[in-house]
């Protein structure tokens, strides 16, 4: 795993969930900014699963169980794309708090990633 990349993803997500916050609290639902900047995030993170499988043939390999790393990982990789279908589907304000809610968590699972990779 590469440590300033999971940052990126962090602050990218930290921005999504501002972004989702901002338009839920105005009552708008989903638009090409909540939904635009959620795909970012699921882009990005697709770019982390190939980092994680090509990672350890270089040698950076996880530090604690890998098991966990990639349950996180999977897990991770389907929230925006679950959510984002949902928030298609509900064209309510309540979809973009949903989502916001969803960036943080992508957050704190990225740093999470990043704990037991071994950073």
């Amino acid at each position: 795993m590469i440590t300033w990349y999971a940052f990126v993803i962090i602050g990218i997500a930290i921005v999504g969930a501002v972004v989702c916050g901002l338009q839920g609290v105005r009552g708008r639902g989903p638009n090409d900014y909540s939904m635009g900047a959620t795909l970012i995030v699921g882009l990005l993170l697709v770019a982390q699963v190939i980092i994680s499988i090509v990672a350890p043939f270089t040698g950076n390999s996880a530090e604690g169980d890998p098991l966990e790393f990639w349950m996180y990982l999977i897990v991770v990789l389907a929230l925006p794309f679950g959510g984002g279908f949902w928030a298609l589907v509900d064209r309510t304000k309540w979809a973009n708090i949903v989502l916001s809610v969803l960036h943080l968590s992508v957050a704190v699972m990225m740093y999470r990633m990043l704990v037991i990779w071994g950073f």
